[in-house]
């Protein structure tokens, strides 16, 4: 029992130092677990005007941007759809001349040197601005090169071939929509395309020589 008194004794000694260690030991660790003062105690944060600044002129760069974006985008449909409006335009225009001129030869009427040169300048401007879409690229025909001599008894003639390059021009399958052209038919559609690009620069070429050669024999204005 004694031995037992003597134990619990140097236990109560020892519980007592540990509450002792611990009182003192726990403020220290209490104060060096804390990481600044509470809110609203001790100084204020130091801001920088000049990083804010920075900040916000950065974000209106980033709205600004993204305004253009969506600015640029929608412009560019516009020219898009203007450019698709055109040609559609140019298209139907140059073949509603093409039947009047093709009209006036069937009835064999007299050559109109006046309508001839007004028509064929028209088809010769639209022509040129569909050109502008469609960026034909073909070797030059020197015979076409060659029909800035046309007499008055080759016009008939050169009008029925204007016709004709009209017609198969305009019934191209290059000029269909793209999107229906199977990825196996793509040498095909490129060999059509050629052929429009020749058709519509040769329409180009004996248009501009008919209209000069018709102006010239045409009455007084």
């Amino acid at each position: 029992m004694k031995s037992k008194l003597i134990t619990f004794e140097r236990l109560a000694d020892w519980l007592a130092a540990g509450i002792f260690v611990l009182a003192v030991a726990i403020p220290g660790l209490a104060q060096g677990g804390t990481q600044g003062p509470p809110p609203g105690a001790g100084q204020p944060a130091i801001i920088n005007p000049r990083l804010e600044e920075r900040a916000r002129q950065a974000n209106e760069a980033r709205l600004r941007n993204m305004e253009m974006e969506v600015s640029g985008e929608a412009e560019n449909q516009r020219h898009v759809q203007e450019a698709i409006s055109n040609m559609k335009q140019d298209f139907t225009r140059i073949q509603v001349l093409r039947n009047d001129i093709a009209r006036n030869l069937v009835a064999h009427k007299a050559l109109d040197y006046g309508l001839i040169t007004n028509q064929t300048g028209e088809i010769n401007k639209r022509a040129h601005r569909l050109n502008v879409y469609m960026l034909a690229r073909a070797p030059e025909n020197k015979e076409q090169n060659n029909m800035s001599d046309l007499g008055s008894e080759e016009m008939v003639d050169a009008l029925v071939k204007l016709c004709k390059l009209i017609d198969r021009f305009t019934e191209n399958p290059a000029l269909k929509d793209v999107a229906t052209i199977d990825a196996k038919e793509k040498d095909k559609a490129k060999e059509h395309k050629a052929k429009a690009d020749a058709d519509l620069l040769a329409i180009i070429k004996l248009s501009e020589n008919i209209q000069r050669k018709s102006d010239s024999l045409r009455g007084p204005r």
